[in-house]
């Protein structure tokens, strides 16, 4: 049997979250367009005939300009110090830079293996894809490369295989039932966090929190209730949040409320409100709260 620890990391929007759900086949992580959508540590586990793997999708490294930036790409480096193998994801279909050389940089500084992820390669024709797995080759002693895409599922199976492979024996660490370690009510803020970003665009996505005030479990009649906050910086960005007659945050509790139905398999009642907290990206209190 081989068992061990499996960080995803990388820039941001190369995919990681969308791999570990296609992978681990449920959703534990949200998924937008809009970089640093991931800004949490989320454990994924998969079971094998021969194995299990504990997967660890972690938020994109990138140059923070804010506490909770920092602690985002703390939490990114922390997984990969600890794991038995990291997954560096790479988007294969644009160019290598700066940021990623800085990413191989940071994992150059640790003897933990690294297999390097060429994902979205449903982007590329496969004449353009040597020429970057040869730089690759050139640029760090990765010690596989997969070119996979984690969208429509090209070449994952490997992916996986060539994981479990690189594992060391031992005995599964967790039950077969076991999926992930997070609380429902995390779920909850990623759910409503996730109409957010689909919904608002330019600086608004960044500066939004969602934090869970109320929790009940579903009553005798089946429904849930949930009470929210989502928090802003600025009264205009509440403005636009709650939309004209509150057209915006009604859309994004809409789409909330059946995502979380889907989730819970039961009926929600779900309750926004929100609120306007000036710099609580800075405010170590309000970042630690919000489990950061």
């Amino acid at each position: 049997m081989k068992t061990g620890f499996v960080s995803l990391v990388g820039r941001p929007n190369a995919g990681k979250s969308t791999l570990l759900n296609r992978i681990v086949g449920s959703k534990l992580a949200i998924v937008s367009d809009k970089p640093q959508t991931t800004r949490h540590r989320i454990v994924g586990v998969k079971n094998y005939p021969d194995g299990q793997i504990v997967f660890v999708d972690t938020p994109g490294i990138h140059r923070p300009l804010h506490r909770m930036n920092v602690r985002m790409v703390d939490t990114a480096m922390e997984a990969a110090r600890q794991a038995d193998l990291v997954g560096l994801v790479r988007d294969a279909s644009i160019p290598s830079g700066s940021g990623d050389e800085f990413v191989c940089d940071l994992m150059g500084k640790s003897d933990i293996p690294v297999v390097l992820i060429l994902n979205k390669v449903d982007r590329l024709s496969k004449p353009k894809l040597l020429p970057i797995i040869q730089a690759a080759i050139a640029s760090f002693p990765f010690v596989e490369i997969v070119p996979v895409s984690a969208l429509d599922g090209t070449n994952v199976d490997r992916l996986e295989q060539v994981l479990l492979a690189r594992l060391p024996e031992g005995e599964p660490l967790y039950p077969q039932d076991y999926v992930t370690d997070q609380p429902e009510r995390f779920f909850v803020a990623e759910i409503v966090r996730e109409k957010v970003l689909a919904f608002t665009r330019d600086e608004l996505p960044f500066s939004t929190a969602v934090a869970v005030d109320q929790f009940e479990e579903p009553d005798d009649k089946g429904l849930m209730r949930l009470y929210c906050s989502i928090l802003v910086e600025r009264e205009s960005q509440k403005a636009i949040l709650i939309g004209r007659a509150g057209e915006m945050v009604k859309r994004i509790g809409t789409a909330a409320r059946h995502e979380l139905e889907r989730f819970f398999q039961t009926r929600v009642y779900l309750d926004l409100l929100v609120k306007v907290r000036s710099e609580w990206r800075e405010d170590d209190r309000l970042l630690n709260d919000l489990g950061m």
